[in-house]
């Protein structure tokens, strides 16, 4: 029996802790990574069986993306920065994959930018939103919403239990920035009347269809590039700000990553 990568199950090597050892030269090398990152978080209450599944399915389509950040995603970036450094209440929602996957970066961005994060998820298992919590303060989170005591705010456009906002966070936000998102919370927000940048790689997803701005790229390269474009983009103007907002498309910037995978699919049929 093996794996989806063709190991077999049971003989791999093994570090002390039990946790397989990924060789560097393999072929998978990162993608075998962030999985077994998120198969930990899982363990750690941090990460739902779902939320695996939801990787597993992006992950998919970064194959056909060749696992890069492509020209029209950095152009997606650069708007979202633009939104995100004209906003006078910027918000950035964190669930248990984007913790578990780019915490860290996410701190540093949040810093960077000097806009809050607020912990949002869908499933209220025992102890998750406290791992989560404490997941983000060991990476130096300061600003942290969603948590502690406060009176909840409601999103009335959503039944599930993401409508439960903090009224200092995603409830009062006219920006807001939700990584690996869901589609009918993406269009609640969006009805809610706030404008909504949301990363995620299948470009025919409802969640990136009712976005604002969909960046459409694998998390674990995006926030890196924003950090990085940030340091530059936050000396601009906001005329100039406004422009690169301006000069965004949405509906071509989906129409393009879709005929970028189509043409790298057609490029590598032997």
């Amino acid at each position: 029996m093996t794996d989806d990568d063709g190991n077999p199950h049971g003989n791999a090597d093994n570090n002390p802790d039990g946790n397989p050892i990924i060789p560097q030269d393999h072929p998978r090398a990162q993608s075998l990574h962030y999985r077994h990152t998120l198969v930990e978080a899982m363990h750690q209450k941090i990460v739902t069986p779902s939320g695996l599944c939801a990787h597993g399915r992006g992950e998919a389509f970064d194959y056909l993306l060749g696992e890069i950040t492509t020209p029209i995603a950095q152009s997606a970036i650069k708007a979202a920065l633009a939104a995100l450094l004209m906003a006078k209440h910027p918000v950035i929602s964190v669930n248990g994959n984007v913790a578990a996957l780019v915490g860290e970066e996410l701190v540093t961005l949040s810093h960077l930018l000097d806009i809050p994060l607020e912990i949002n998820i869908f499933y209220q298992a025992p102890g998750r939103l406290e791992a989560i919590e404490a997941l983000m303060r060991s990476f130096g989170a300061k600003n942290l919403l969603g948590v502690g005591d406060f009176t909840p705010a409601i999103i009335s456009e959503l039944s599930s239990n993401r409508r439960i906002v903090d009224p200092r966070g995603i409830y009062k936000a006219d920006v807001v920035l939700v990584p690996l998102e869901d589609g009918d919370r993406t269009e609640a927000l969006v009805a809610a009347g706030k404008y909504i940048i949301t990363i995620d790689l299948n470009p025919l997803s409802r969640t990136a269809q009712k976005a604002n701005i969909t960046i459409v790229d694998n998390i674990v390269r995006v926030i890196p590039a924003m950090i990085k474009f940030a340091k530059s983009m936050r000396n601009l103007t906001r005329e100039e700000l406004d422009e690169i907002v301006n000069q965004f498309d949405q509906p071509q910037n989906l129409k393009q990553s879709l005929e970028y995978i189509i043409k790298y699919i057609k490029t590598h049929i032997n």
